[in-house]
């Protein structure tokens, strides 16, 4: 693709790095913001920079926030002795959006995958653990996607919490195996909350 400016080059090339935006698209939207007021795209590169300067991972289930402790951790109404291991901030935001579940969450930040070169260690993994021996928990359940890797840290986890009294659930496989979480539509990802199962079962039946 030739440019006749070095400047909109360089930023078609900044653009294309996002998920799912090729060069073609990159471009398009460059020139949809040298149409826009020139405020616009300062709102735009000022609202980023606050973001990446000011944004927060709460202390206590590792969630994106914009204070040390998240709104869903800092709300007394929820059930603080059931938490829901999710990957990210999109499949806690999906589960929210079903209005089904009332207690808080853990998101580990990834999903344990070799051939990615992510282990155990680098995900909010020991904090769980640590809030299990602790007896501040009831419940786990476990909320990632229906894939290899998401089993594979299910059953990691598992295996470290296994010898706890707690009850240690999966959501329903309402959701097709292979699927990510937060494409699920609200009824569906709902009910699978609500209908979770005991996590042996999910392997000793295989």
């Amino acid at each position: 693709m030739e440019f006749s400016s070095k400047l909109i080059e360089k930023a078609v090339s900044e653009m294309s790095q996002l998920p799912g935006i090729g060069k073609r698209t990159a471009l398009r939207l460059v020139l949809h913001l040298l149409k826009q007021p020139k405020e616009q795209t300062v709102f735009l590169s000022q609202a980023l920079l606050n973001m990446r300067e000011d944004i927060k991972f709460c202390e206590n289930c590792h969630n994106i926030s914009d204070t040390k402790v998240c709104e869903i951790c800092a709300n007394l109404s929820r059930n603080y002795k059931t938490i829901c291991v999710v990957e990210d901030i999109r499949d806690v935001m999906a589960i929210e959006n079903t209005g089904q579940y009332k207690g808080i969450y853990h998101v580990l930040g990834g999903k344990i995958s070799p051939i990615e070169g992510i282990g155990p260690g680098q995900l909010n993994i020991t904090t769980l653990i640590e809030k299990v021996k602790l007896d501040k928990v009831d419940e786990i359940i476990f909320a990632l996607s229906s894939t290899m890797e998401g089993d594979t840290t299910n059953f990691y986890i598992y295996k470290q919490i296994s010898d706890s009294k707690i009850i240690i659930s999966t959501i329903a496989r309402g959701i097709s195996v292979g699927d990510e979480l937060e494409y699920a539509d609200e009824v569906t990802l709902g009910r699978s909350i609500l209908h979770r199962v005991p996590f042996e079962k999910t392997f000793k039946n295989n």
